[in-house]
């Protein structure tokens, strides 16, 4: 047995010594930059670099989005900003609190930048949940989660539509949830017409939808889409040049999700034999379909069991 465990131990050690993706930054504007996430779930191997995020150098400063899923990762993304401009980093939007998005604040607080969210995090930071995920992700990703871990809270709380200007450019922050979470933002460029829109659209991958208001997530899908923007940075894979195109495959499955888990519920059949007899074939394919389905699954179940009709 020691020798097995000692083994396992060699194979996670070789593993994280791989290369894995760098943080780089890529240009999709003259001034919009983003950080595309490794596809799947995180882990040692990955490093925990699965989700994307974004930043826009103006004449007056930096402006970011989202902060990465580790410190380390945290750091390095600001290393990759340095590449780009020497201009101060003066505000971090975080698009929502789940760890992928936000464990990468750390060295961004240390800069003394400042932190902008969306108010319902606040009562996820103080949760449950909140430390149990912590503790998880230190055991997960090591050794690439600190155990002296700092989750940051924002420095202002974003509830409504809010513009401001810096340089040349103007940004609007607004909510789009509850969708992905309670507490989504997104947030314009308006003169390079670009959009970030956090995990409300998954590019390519299927979507984690865990205990997600899913048909106010629809809606804001709809809303999104008017927008019509040159360009779409999403949470997750490539960014789009087709906003409804690309959010239509998050759509499509959020509504497949809804009507065969609302049928089972409605009928009071058991969720293991909904689940088996439904047809998945269409999203099977998809990046983390075997890690994320029936988790999906099995909460939109549980949900409209509980009246989210």
């Amino acid at each position: 047995m020691r020798r097995i465990v000692l083994s396992g131990l060699a194979c996670v050690l070789a593993l994280c010594a791989l290369p894995a993706r760098a943080v780089d930054a890529i240009r999709i504007t003259p001034n919009v930059y983003y950080i595309r996430g490794e596809a799947g779930v995180p882990s040692p191997v990955n490093r925990g670099h699965t989700s994307n995020a974004g930043f826009v150098v103006t004449t007056d400063g930096v402006v970011v989005f989202d902060a990465l899923g580790t410190p380390v990762l945290g750091k390095e993304f600001i290393d990759a900003i340095r590449k780009v401009t020497s201009q101060s980093i003066r505000r971090v939007i975080i698009s929502h609190y789940h760890a992928d998005h936000f464990y990468g604040l750390p060295p961004f607080k240390d800069l003394g930048v400042e932190i902008w969210a969306h108010p319902a995090a606040g009562s996820y930071l103080n949760s449950e949940a909140s430390r149990q995920r912590l503790a998880e992700r230190q055991s997960s990703l090591a050794p690439w989660m600190d155990k002296n871990m700092r989750l940051i809270p924002a420095d202002r709380w974003i509830d409504k539509d809010t513009s401001f200007k810096l340089g040349a450019h103007t940004f609007r922050v607004f909510p789009v949830g509850p969708a992905h979470t309670p507490e989504d933002l997104a947030m314009v460029v308006e003169e390079e017409n670009v959009l970030f829109v956090g995990d409300l659209m998954f590019a390519g991958r299927l979507p984690f939808v865990g205990d997600a208001d899913s048909k106010s997530w629809i809606s804001a899908i709809d809303r999104i889409i008017k927008f019509n923007p040159k360009i779409m940075v999403g949470g997750h894979g490539g960014v789009s040049t087709n906003a409804s195109a690309d959010l239509q495959l998050t759509r499509e499955y959020l509504v497949y999700l809804r009507q065969k888990m609302g049928a089972a519920a409605d009928d009071l059949e058991d969720f293991e034999v909904a689940y088996k007899k439904t047809d998945w074939s269409r999203f099977s394919h998809l990046p983390a379909f075997n890690e994320a389905n029936r988790r999906n699954a099995y909460n939109t179940y549980i949900r409209i069991q509980g009246g989210d009709k």
